[in-house]
């Protein structure tokens, strides 16, 4: 005679083990994208650095990266999506290129682009790996983010139109904090289970590195001007 053990699963407990399944998915899809497309853009910054392109000017930029982001929000639930993510990240990558190329120009240019790097990656990793450990929610900083980067976008237009350079320090200082909590905000988001798709979940943490970048690169530049 043989003993059957039977284990049943409350509907809750069921739902909780599918909901953190997808998550993982979710977050295992976002940076292995994430990475290739960095990869990609990074690839795309060299060769238009060492081909030594012209700067597609503001207005060509944000007519690029809207449009982009624009398709890449229709297309995000599709194959088309993932294309659409490489095409708008190596499009700002292409913009990068001519910005290197200024800042390697100077005397200890390839230090500041070098310091820039690392300090993106270390506050990528960092503030990523502390809400992995912790999964604390950042949801609430959304409204104050969101209102921060208009701001800081707005100011950083004047700066460019009535060429303040004090304006523009203030502006990098401040994205690199506000870049730093839409890291914390869109791992967050992930981890709670906010963002379920890995295409959109991907472009706004690239975003949010490439910005952290040059603003970094912009700080580091002004720091090395001085010295």
């Amino acid at each position: 005679m043989s003993t059957s053990i039977i284990i049943s699963h409350s509907p809750g407990q069921a739902t909780n083990a599918e909901s953190a399944i997808a998550t993982h998915r979710v977050l295992r899809n976002t940076y292995l994208l994430l990475s290739l497309t960095l990869l990609f853009s990074a690839a795309t910054a060299t060769l238009t650095a060492v081909m030594n392109l012209p700067s597609p000017g503001i207005l060509l930029t944000l007519v690029g990266y809207f449009g982009l982001l624009f398709l890449t929000t229709k297309l995000r639930n599709s194959a088309g999506g993932v294309l659409s993510v490489f095409a708008l990240t190596g499009f700002m990558g292409y913009t990068l290129g001519p910005i290197l190329n200024n800042y390697l120009a100077l005397p200890n240019g390839a230090q500041v682009v070098g310091m820039a790097m690392g300090g993106t990656g270390a506050i990528f990793i960092g503030l990523s790996g502390y809400v992995l450990a912790t999964k604390r929610d950042f949801s609430a900083m959304r409204g104050f983010l969101l209102v921060g980067i208009i701001t800081a976008f707005l100011a950083s237009l004047a700066a460019v139109i009535f060429s303040i350079p004090a304006l523009s320090l203030t502006v990098s200082a401040a994205m690199v904090l506000l870049m730093s909590g839409m890291i914390l905000h869109e791992t967050s988001n992930i981890i709670n289970g906010g963002e379920t798709n890995y295409v959109m979940a991907t472009v706004g943490l690239f975003v949010s590195v490439f910005n952290l970048f040059i603003s970094l690169m912009q700080l580091l530049g002004f720091m090395s001007a001085d010295d």
